[in-house]
């Protein structure tokens, strides 16, 4: 197993593995009085200053309280979560960290490692204003673990207008298809650009874009179903966004594999690549590049995914061993603040969790997302873990990352044939 995969088994596995070694402290936090520790992944130019939103916001309301941010650099948290899971298993954990929801809150919370923040959802509204499906994938018992910060569009190609224009591509419009996409990466590799920019350093995006790529085979109805027994991973289906896939990557970067995904997205605003498949993190990554939305840069549903909105929500759980519970409670209640969500979200190119804030301050993309995400449907995402168990999640990247070396059809069959009784939603 390469580097790469080595990492995203770790990351993962460390949430199944290694929090088993934990045993989980069950022990309530003290009061150190001044201080909160918080973990992430967001590194980047726009998460960081995504984040600092938060971090500023918190301190208007509490001066005295020193937070460190130990934010960990890895795209979707590949690193993060494995110096976490080592310190969760050294019964040192922070005070605070991110993580998505569904399955890796599930199994942090069997590992008695969080602490229940309903309270938040208690103040300002929150409770009615997060829509009820995501509220339960943060849930267990009736209780919530966690709190979001927004949530994030999957299913998302953005394109470099200039150079589209310079190879002869219209840009796309609605009700474009895989078909045509194909054709269009062709036409800008025949003009001599680069047609498909991807992030290969981190795997995460690789996992996108067959997501995406299956999603558009598989319909809403599809995706709906990939939670019971119907669902075939040896479909007719499967197979033609596998072969849709497999092409896609012919027209990768050259220099993907030393690309993190803002590398990538930084590429296509600068005009070293005309299109990129990933979620809509990219939309602040741009922003910070100095592109422009609709001169520099465009954007549209991926191809045959006019209808959904595939989510990644990033979200933050308290331990239950924090050392200043009442600072961490502080903080997730911050989050949860329409004043935070807007401002949050406008930096980071997601949306508020909660449908009640205002977003007509926004730039024109977010409020398309806005309104497809409180419009719905809304689907939870493979590649992040919210729409299955970690143990299913680790051998999705593996099968794509088998698939994308091999192009072995009947080897990625049996690897996610073999696991697909774990496939599924963790609501509560």
């Amino acid at each position: 197993m390469d580097r790469t995969r080595r990492a995203v088994a770790a990351g993962t596995a460390g949430i199944a593995l290694l929090l088993a070694a934990c045993g989980g402290t069950g022990q309530s936090g003290t009061s150190a009085g001044n201080k909160l520790e918080v973990i992430s992944w967001w590194t980047s130019g726009s998460e960081s200053a995504a984040l600092n939103v938060i971090f500023d916001d918190f301190k208007q309301s509490n001066p005295g309280v020193d937070i460190t941010n130990a934010a960990v650099a890895g795209g979707a948290g590949s690193n993060a979560q494995v110096v976490l899971a080592t310190r969760l298993a050294a019964n040192n954990p922070p005070d605070v960290w991110q993580t998505h929801p569904g399955g890796s809150i599930q199994a942090y919370h069997d590992a008695g490692l969080l602490d229940d923040v309903s309270s938040v959802y208690q103040q300002g509204g929150l409770s009615s204003a997060v829509p009820s499906q995501l509220r339960a994938e943060v849930s267990v018992g009736g209780k919530e673990y966690g709190v979001s910060t927004g949530a994030h569009r999957v299913n998302v190609l953005w394109f470099n207008k200039k150079l589209l224009a310079k190879a002869g591509v219209s840009p796309p419009a609605s009700g474009y298809t895989v078909n045509a996409f194909m054709a269009d990466l062709g036409k800008v590799q025949a003009a001599g650009i680069v047609p498909l920019c991807r992030g290969g350093k981190d795997p995460f995006t690789a996992a996108e874009l067959f997501e995406n790529t299956l999603l558009s085979a598989v319909g809403t109805k599809g995706w709906q179903s990939l939670a019971s027994d119907d669902f075939r991973w040896d479909s007719s289906q499967v197979d033609q966004a596998l072969k849709s896939f497999g092409k896609m990557l012919g027209y990768s970067d050259p220099e993907a594999a030393a690309l993190t995904w803002d590398q990538a997205t930084k590429k296509l605003a600068a005009g070293g690549c005309a299109f990129e498949s990933v979620n809509d993190s990219a939309y602040g990554e741009l922003v910070r590049a100095g592109a422009k939305e609709g001169t520099d840069f465009g954007y549209i549903t991926f191809p045959g995914t006019d209808d959904a909105f595939l989510t990644v929500v990033d979200t933050f759980v308290m331990s239950a061993s924090a050392q200043d519970r009442a600072n961490a409670l502080k903080f997730l209640s911050t989050i949860g603040t329409k004043e935070t969500q807007l401002d949050f979200n406008k930096v980071k190119g997601s949306v508020p969790i909660r449908t009640d804030v205002d977003v007509s301050s926004l730039p024109p993309y977010q409020q398309a997302a806005a309104k497809a995400f409180r419009n719905g449907p809304v689907l939870l995402s493979i590649t992040h873990g919210e729409a299955t168990s970690p143990d299913f999640q680790r051998a999705f990247y593996d099968a794509v990352a088998a698939y994308a070396d091999s192009k072995d059809t009947a080897a990625f069959h049996s690897a996610l044939r073999d696991i697909g009784g774990q496939v599924q939603p963790f609501g509560h």
